[in-house]
C-alpha cells in the first residue's frame, strides 16, 4: 500500500534550478496543476536560428542594423525568468555580420521601478563573457529619461536617455501572464522597462484600475495599449521573445515587431500557460519559481482554486527575498512607493496563508498580507503535520509547480 503521494517541483531559480520533493498522505485527493507546456522540449540551435531568420513584420536583425551607430540591447531583470544568455549569442551573431563592433553595443537591464541588479545578477542573465565584453547599465527610472511628449492616453512618456541616444534599439525578453498587461514580454520592455517612474506610475495606477487589465486580458486592454505606444514612440525596432518549460529553457521564440511578434507569441502562450482549472479545493499548494520573489503573483493564481477559508501555502524560495519596487512596495511602517497599498486581509478565499521560505523576509509580506497574519514556515514537515492535523484522512489538494507563469483560462473572475 502506498504509504505518500510525492510530487516533485522546480526551485531555486538562477541558483542552480533544483527541484524539492513534497508529500502527501495517500488518502488525500491531490492534483498537480501542470501548464500545458510545463515539459515543452527545449528549441534546439536550428530552430533558433530559424526564428532570428524569418523574423515577423520586420527585416532581420542583421538587415536593421546595416549602417547603424549606435546598438542597445535591453533585457529583463531577475524577476523574470528569461534565460537571455541563451538567447543574447544569436542576437550579437547577427550585428557582427552586420559589421557592428562591441564598442558600439551597450546592454541595459529594463528593470521598470525594481531595485536595481548587480554584477553577480548580470552575469547570471547574461553570462561572464559578455560582461567582459560589453557595457552593461541599469536602468534609473528618477534620472536621466529623455521626454517623448504625451500619449494619445495622456502617459507623460519618458524613456531612458541611453536607450534613446542609440539608432538601433533590440529588446530580449519572455511572455508569461501578467495581472495587468494581460501577458508580459512585448513591449513591457520599454514601458515600464526604461521609462521613468512617472510613465509608469501613470500607466500602471490610471490605466490599471479598468476591467480589461487583468491576468490573460490582451485584447482591449488600455495598459498594454499605452504600452504598445511607448514602444513606437521610443522607436524599439526589434524584439525578441521566449516561452520557457519549467526548467527555464527557451520552447519557441518570437522575433520582430514589437507588437507583431507579440500578438503571435501571446497566441502560443495561451495554450503554453493554460492550466486546466481545479475548483473548491481545501488546500493549494502555490509554487513560485521563475519568479519567486514576486511571490505576490502566487496568491493571485492560486485564490481561485480554494472554497473559502481553505489554506494557502505559498512556496518562495529565493535567498535574496522580494524583490525592492519603488513603485508599490513598503519603505517604512507607514510609508511606501506612489502605487504602495498597505495589506489589511488576507488573499481571498483564505482562512489561512502559510509562506514556506528558508529565508524569511518580514519585509517581504507587504506583497501578500500584514506579516502576523501569515503563518511562517521554513521547511515542509511542520507545515504538512498542521494539514494532516486540520484535514486528517481526505482532502482535496491543488499543486501549482509555478504559479508565477501560469494562468486558468477558466478561473472565475
Amino acid at each position: 500500500m502506498t504509504e505518500s503521494i510525492t510530487v516533485q517541483l522546480p526551485e531555486m531559480a538562477w541558483y542552480g534550478d533544483t527541484t524539492r520533493e513534497f508529500d502527501f498522505p495517500a488518502g488525500w485527493d491531490v492534483t498537480v496543476c501542470n501548464m500545458k507546456g510545463h515539459d515543452a522540449p527545449a528549441l534546439d540551435d536550428t530552430g533558433m536560428r530559424r526564428a532570428f531568420a524569418n523574423p515577423i513584420g520586420t527585416p532581420t536583425i542583421r538587415e536593421l542594423a546595416s549602417g547603424k551607430k549606435e546598438v542597445v540591447i535591453l533585457f529583463d531583470d531577475m524577476s523574470r525568468g528569461t534565460p537571455t544568455a541563451t538567447i543574447l549569442p544569436y542576437v550579437l551573431e547577427e550585428l557582427a555580420n552586420a559589421g557592428i563592433e562591441d564598442d558600439h553595443i551597450r546592454l541595459v537591464s529594463a528593470i521598470g521601478a525594481h531595485g536595481s541588479m548587480n554584477g553577480i545578477d548580470f552575469r547570471k542573465k547574461l553570462g561572464n563573457d559578455v560582461m567582459r565584453r560589453f557595457k552593461v547599465y541599469n536602468h534609473n527610472p528618477y534620472e536621466n529619461c529623455t521626454p517623448l511628449g504625451m500619449s494619445s492616453r495622456g502617459i507623460p512618456m519618458a524613456v531612458n536617455s541611453e536607450v534613446m541616444r542609440c539608432d538601433l534599439k533590440i529588446g530580449i525578453g519572455s511572455i508569461v501572464p501578467h495581472p495587468l498587461a494581460g501577458f508580459g514580454g512585448g513591449s513591457k520592455i520599454i514601458l515600464p522597462g526604461v521609462s521613468s517612474v512617472t510613465a509608469i506610475d501613470s500607466n500602471h495606477t490610471r490605466l490599471g484600475q479598468v476591467p480589461t487589465a487583468s491576468i490573460g486580458a490582451y485584447e482591449g486592454n488600455p495598459v498594454k495599449e499605452d504600452m504598445d505606444e511607448a514602444a513606437r514612440m521610443a522607436g524599439l525596432d526589434i524584439k525578441v521573445d521566449a516561452l520557457m518549460n519549467l526548467k527555464r529553457e527557451v520552447t519557441a521564440l518570437f522575433v520582430g515587431d514589437v507588437v507583431a511578434e507579440h500578438v503571435e507569441g501571446v497566441k502560443a502562450a495561451r495554450i503554453h500557460c493554460a492550466t486546466e482549472f481545479v475548483a473548491d479545493c481545501d488546500i493549494v499548494v502555490s509554487n513560485c519559481f521563475a519568479k519567486a520573489n514576486e511571490m505576490g503573483l502566487g496568491t493571485a493564481v492560486a485564490a481561485p482554486l480554494l472554497k473559502p477559508g481553505g489554506d494557502m501555502v505559498l512556496v518562495a524560495e529565493t535567498p535574496e527575498g522580494q524583490i525592492n519596487h519603488y513603485w508599490c512596495r513598503s519603505f517604512g511602517d507607514n510609508i511606501g512607493g506612489r502605487g504602495w497599498l498597505p495589506r489589511t486581509t488576507l488573499p481571498p478565499n483564505t482562512g489561512r496563508l502559510t509562506v514556506l521560505t528558508p529565508y524569511p523576509d518580514r519585509v517581504g509580506a507587504d506583497w501578500i498580507a500584514p506579516y502576523d497574519m501569515i503563518n511562517w514556515a521554513e521547511s515542509w514537515a511542520p507545515v504538512l503535520e498542521m494539514l494532516k492535523a486540520t484535514y486528517g484522512s481526505t482532502a482535496r489538494v491543488a499543486i501549482i509547480p509555478d504559479a508565477t507563469v501560469q494562468y486558468f483560462p477558466e478561473a472565475p473572475e
